[in-house]
């Protein structure tokens, strides 16, 4: 009786092992590959930068409201994925990570410090990402952000440095990779800070990349076309993509630059395309719940074309979609609005935070130095943030015209240094106060404007989307895409 009380111990032991395995003390994993189940052929990973629930609930009450007065919720469609997880977000150093820490850990499987891509603590050894696993298998491989191609996220699944500000390196490391595509904004210090290096997209054009930045061009490549690099011929601030709520009709989005690597991509032998919408995160960095509105609402239209592809291969495709942090400590709920929310008021707005700055305050300051008044801007204001002055309370008038001296350097508001970054973060007074009372109104909140430790949802659908499902780590994100396209990691 013994014996056979331990051989069912035995049994029932081994029934409940965990299907994927923690990895090696240095982070590395084994093959974990389903039983019984075919590869997934054709990944998608889509990342919304500094992209939570709360940044994906406010795009779903805002879409609602726009069309109806009705408390229900107009669901996107990454959230009607028939698989949904939750994801921790820590980095080695710190429960609050930020991109690169948290590149590093979906890309490789592995913690590392904040600032550090694809390299350990000591920044002394290197990982393998789950791309360049994927690109050595024989699959073609793209990497499309709506930032900087030699940004953190993007960076994260073809370069190791030791600093995410190492741009030059990184942008030399992306025209070595040999991955087929690359697409979105623009390559960040591509001859090097001091500008006296030898020209990154040179080098990437020695490797046989063909460069584009024009709308024509990007147009007329066509498959067969060998390794592109198609720069957005629209740039905004850094070199990135305009936010969506910015960019111009006809002008290129990130589903454009999505549905072109399916384009591209497409072969028997299967692709990996890792899509960022990497202003989310900078929108949110701002308090400008607009921007950050509008640019989860445009990733949700890329992840609509790997869905369209996703029909033509039901059984071989996988499409996961995560974000590598929470950015704002973004909440649908505010003080002053107790327990409502006013959402279409978002909708009034027609500039992001970095467009108002450009083409009203930058060049009002620049001719009215000496006699500025905030009545000047009022009619673009209205007009940018559909705030109508005379409508605020006393308090929220006295916050602005503040705001306003600060922004125009008035040398009697200055005493207050040491507030600055709590009450601005470091951009324009003016500009992030609208955006903070415009939000407020709306019955939206902020805590910070840096990133938070919260955990962020992983949705699943396609091949194996089942093993997303659960409470896991940012790490497990590269065992469990390694595990659907059976590759054999390290």
């Amino acid at each position: 009786m013994k014996i056979r009380i331990a051989f069912l111990m035995c049994v029932l032991a081994l029934s409940f092992q965990p299907l994927f395995a923690k990895g090696s003390a240095d982070g590395g994993a084994r093959n974990t590959a389903v039983a019984g189940k075919g590869q997934a052929k054709y990944v998608f990973l889509f990342i919304g930068d500094g992209m939570a629930m709360s940044q994906i609930s406010t795009a779903e009450v805002f879409s609602t409201a726009r069309s109806s007065k009705d408390i229900n919720v107009t669901r996107l469609g990454f959230t009607q994925f028939p698989v949904a997880g939750l994801t921790t977000t820590f980095d080695a150093g710190t429960f609050i990570t930020d991109s690169a820490s948290a590149g590093t850990a979906i890309a490789t499987g592995n913690k590392t410090l904040s600032g550090v891509i694809n390299m350990d603590v000591g920044k002394t050894k290197s990982f393998k990402t789950i791309a360049e696993y994927a690109h050595d298998a024989g699959m073609k491989v793209g990497v499309v952000s709506t930032v900087t191609l030699n940004h953190a996220t993007p960076a994260s699944f073809y370069s190791k440095v030791p600093s995410r500000s190492n741009y030059y390196d990184i942008a030399v490391q992306l025209a070595n990779s040999g991955f087929e595509y690359f697409g979105g904004g623009s390559i960040d210090q591509r001859t090097g800070k001091n500008k006296d290096q030898e020209d990154a997209v040179a080098i990437a054009k020695a490797n046989g990349y063909t460069y584009i930045d024009s709308k024509e061009a990007f147009n007329a490549i066509k498959p067969g076309a060998g390794k592109v690099i198609a720069v957005s011929p629209v740039l905004q601030d850094s070199g990135s993509m305009p936010y969506e709520i910015d960019r111009k009709s006809g002008d290129l989005s990130i589903a454009d630059y999505t549905k072109k690597g399916i384009e591209l991509l497409d072969n028997p032998s299967g692709f990996f395309l890792m899509v960022e919408g990497g202003k989310v995160d900078w929108a949110c960095h701002a308090n400008d719940a607009g921007a950050a509105i509008y640019d989860v609402l445009a990733l949700d239209k890329a992840i609509g074309a790997a869905l369209d592809f996703a029909k033509r291969h039901p059984r071989e495709t996988l499409i996961v979609v995560t974000g590598d942090h929470e950015t704002g400590g973004l909440t649908m709920g505010f003080a002053g609005t107790q327990y409502n929310t006013f959402f279409d008021k978002v909708g009034l707005q027609k500039r992001s935070y970095v467009a108002f700055d450009e083409e009203v305050l930058k060049p009002y300051k620049a001719r009215t130095a000496a006699t500025a008044k905030l009545a000047d801007l009022l009619p673009a204001i209205k007009e940018s943030f559909g705030i109508d002055y005379n409508a605020l309370s006393a308090f929220q008038k006295e916050q602005i015209e503040f705001a306003f001296q600060r922004s125009i350097g008035n040398e009697q508001v200055r005493s207050f240094a040491e507030d600055k970054y709590l009450l601005y973060g470091g951009y324009e007074p003016l500009t992030v106060k609208l955006t903070q009372i415009l939000n407020q109104t709306a019955g939206i909140g902020w805590t910070s404007y840096a990133h938070t430790g919260v955990p962020v949802p992983t949705f699943a659908s396609g091949a194996h989307q089942e093993i997303f499902g659960g409470y896991y780590d940012n790490t497990d994100i590269f065992r469990k895409l390694a595990s659907a396209m059976n590759l054999r990691v390290q």
